[in-house]
Order: structure tokens, then C-alpha cells, then sequence
């Protein structure tokens, strides 16, 4: 007689798991090779404000859930939007969230080239007077090698691929401190309590390691027990900031001072778990199609302005992703500095998906339900979101000129 409930419960609780999985995919993403910099941007002391953020990020995930449950039918961040000031609302968050996902495929473009290029620092192409160096070159079989996957328009099998970023993460995570504790590379540094003159660029990049609000709702919404939302959102919180943590301390340890956007590039490279690190970080990047996961939604929202007699024909959807692809590679060559550009959008889309936009939402939407207490948080969470995307973004900018003009 027990056997049907326990079968329906080991069911939820294996979905329940795998709704863990992803949103450790999520957020366990390619801003843990920045965290040693951020650490040397910010200082030992720039490590709470990560904590903060974690905090702050667990907590306005939590007001996204509600917003969801306040009436039938909403189940995307989009939705939330709408319910909240309408359609304008709905086309404002839809924006910010494409403009998220269309600067993440240029970080993937940069960190690419960085890394290939830290392996074959010598390679280069020369053809009818063009001279392509490491960089040039390998941002441009980056674009190649992603290209064909962006034109699928079915990316199911490539999201079941996905699930493999999470062990992917944490191998490169291990090699790190194989390289400090078992080989002992370069332990020694003391580093600096605390950094303001670049603690903004620090802001930044601790917002972007929490970007994963985007899909929290459809985290939830495809759950099989809602009720267990809060606890797959704090099991994922806590791990990953484990992670963020403990990457940031050994790395900015390890490399002090000289510290660069991506942990990878610190690594002596003749040592085989420097070789792992990187290769799985650029080997995983193509196997799971991270690039067309990330582009896809901004291509179909591109792609509904197509005339309707048009839209059997694939060639203009093939079009519009060539298009796009080629625009990320255009601009990866043109800012090719992946710890400042991941600290902008850390700092201004990142804040604006996961602490403003969440408070500004719940604050609407149940602004006849929300106790004071609730609203107080949400105005401190929205102030602290403007402060620090104001001074992150300022600070962001004005070293990507500063690196662009020298």
C-alpha cells in the first residue's frame, strides 16, 4: 500500500535534486576565475561585500517566488515585469536580461582567447597583409567553432549537456588548490586588507558570480514541490559562495599582487593541473554550447520581428544569429579585457536583475501585503543595488577607456 507514495516521493525528491543541479549550474558559473582578482581589487576586507551579495541574492530570490505566486499564470521574469507596471515593465526586464546574456557571450569569447592564447602565445596567422596574433586568432576560431550551434533552433539536448558545468567547476576549482597546496606554487602573499581606490571593480565582479535570477523562476515554477524552492535556493547560495570564497583566498594568496582577471592565467603552465584547468575550462565551454544556450533567447526575441510570411524560411533566423555571433566577436577584439568587462556587467546589469528590479517588483505587485519590515529591506536592497551599480559601473567604464587609450 506504501509503495505508490514513496515512489511519488523519491520522485520529487530526484527532481528536487536536479533542480539543485541546475541552479548550482547557474550560479557556479565563469565568474569564480575571477574572484582571486576581485580579492586583489578589493582586499581581504572587499570578501564581505561578497558575502553581502550572497545574502542579498538569496533573499531577493525568495520576493521573486512570491511575486510568482501573487496570481495564476506568471512564470517567467518577464511576467513578474508585466505584473508589476505593465507592459513597459515586461519590455524593460525582457531588455536587461537579453542585454545580460548578449554581453556574457562576449566574456565567453574573451576568456577563450585569453586562455588559448596562454597556451600558444606564439601562434599567429598572416594572410593578404592581415596579421591575426594569439588573441585575434583564437577569438576568431572561438566564433567558428560556436557558430553552427547557434543555429539550432532545438537546444534540448545541449541544455541536458549543461548539467556537466557544475563538476566542470569544481575539477578547475580543485586544480587550483593542487597548484597551491601540493605543488606549492608561489604561497607567500599576505595581500592588502582592503583596496578603495579599485574596491568598485570588486563590486562589480561579486555581482556578476550572483547572475542567476534570470532562470530562478523557471526553477521554481518547474519544481515538483514549491515549497522546497528556499531550500534548493539556500543549498545553492551556500555552496557556490563556499566556492566563490575559498577560490578567491587561495588564488589571491597564491598570486598576490600579480593576480590577473582569470586564476587560469596565473597557473604555471607547465604544471599538468594548470593544462586540466584550462582545458576543461575551454573543452566544457564547447561540449555544453554554453555560447548558443546564452545566445538563443536573444536571437528568438530578435527573430519574432520577422514578417510572418517569412518565418518558415530558415535563412533569416540563420541571418540574425551569424549576425549576432559576429557582433559578440566584433566587440570581444574591441574590449578585450575580461576581468573590467565582467565587473560592468556585474555592476550594471547584474545589480539590476538580482537586487533592484526583484525589490521594485515585489514592492508593486504586493504593495498591499508587505509588511514594514519586508519594505524596509527592499529599500535598503534597491539603495544598496543604485550605490553600487553607480560606482561599479563609473569605475568599470572609466578603466576600460583608461586600458583602451594606453
Amino acid at each position: 500500500m506504501m509503495e505508490g507514495p514513496i515512489l511519488i516521493a523519491h520522485g520529487a525528491q530526484a527532481r528536487s535534486t536536479k533542480q539543485q543541479e541546475y541552479g548550482m549550474n547557474v550560479l557556479c558559473g565563469v565568474g569564480i576565475l575571477s574572484t582571486p582578482y576581485a580579492a586583489k581589487e578589493g582586499g581581504w576586507f572587499g570578501l564581505l561585500i561578497l558575502v553581502a551579495f550572497g545574502v542579498l541574492s538569496f533573499y531577493t530570490g525568495i520576493l521573486l517566488r512570491r511575486c510568482l505566486d501573487s496570481e495564476p499564470g506568471l512564470e517567467t521574469y518577464p511576467d513578474i515585469g508585466q505584473a508589476a507596471f505593465g507592459t513597459a515593465g515586461r519590455i524593460a526586464v525582457s531588455v536587461i536580461l537579453y542585454a545580460e546574456l548578449y554581453a556574457c557571450c562576449i566574456e565567453y569569447i574573451i576568456l577563450e582567447s585569453d586562455n588559448l592564447s596562454s597556451l600558444f602565445p606564439n601562434a599567429h596567422l598572416s594572410f593578404g597583409g592581415f596579421y591575426l596574433n594569439s588573441h585575434h586568432l583564437f577569438a576568431l576560431m572561438t566564433t567558428l567553432a560556436v557558430l553552427p550551434t547557434c543555429w539550432l533552433r532545438d537546444l534540448t539536448v545541449l541544455s541536458y549537456i549543461s548539467a556537466g558545468g557544475v563538476i566542470a567547476s569544481i575539477l578547475v576549482v580543485l586544480c587550483l588548490f593542487w597548484v597551491g597546496l601540493v605543488d606549492q606554487v608561489n604561497i607567500h602573499s599576505k595581500g592588502t586588507p582592503l583596496n578603495l581606490a579599485t574596491l568598485p571593480v570588486a563590486i562589480g565582479l561579486y555581482g556578476y558570480c550572483y547572475s542567476g535570477h534570470a532562470v530562478f523562476p523557471n526553477i521554481y515554477t518547474s519544481m515538483a514541490q514549491p515549497n522546497q524552492f528556499p531550500k534548493v535556493l539556500i543549498t545553492c547560495f551556500l555552496i557556490c559562495t563556499a566556492m566563490y570564497a575559498g577560490v578567491a583566498y587561495m588564488g589571491y594568496t597564491m598570486f598576490g599582487e600579480l593576480t590577473l582577471s582569470q586564476f587560469t592565467l596565473n597557473m604555471p603552465q607547465d604544471l599538468v593541473a594548470t593544462k586540466i584547468a584550462v582545458w576543461t575550462t575551454m573543452i566544457f565551454f564547447l561540449i555544453r554550447s554554453t555560447y548558443a544556450l546564452t545566445i538563443s533567447p536573444v536571437a528568438m526575441s530578435l527573430e519574432e520581428l520577422i514578417p510572418s510570411n517569412h518565418l518558415k524560411s530558415h535563412i533569416y533566423a540563420i541571418c540574425i544569429r551569424t549576425a549576432l555571433v559576429i557582433s559578440t566577436l566584433l566587440v570581444g577584439l574591441a574590449i578585450p579585457f575580461f576581468g573590467l568587462v565582467m565587473s560592468l556587467i556585474g555592476s550594471l546589469l547584474t545589480m539590476l536583475v538580482t537586487l533592484i528590479l526583484p525589490c521594485l517588483c515585489f514592492l508593486s505587485i504586493l504593495r498591499g501585503k508587505a509588511t514594514r519590515l519586508q519594505v524596509a529591506l527592499c529599500v535598503i536592497i534597491i539603495v544598496a543595488g543604485v550605490v553600487s551599480s553607480a560606482i561599479g559601473s563609473y569605475s568599470a567604464i572609466l578603466k576600460i577607456v583608461e586600458s583602451l587609450s594606453s
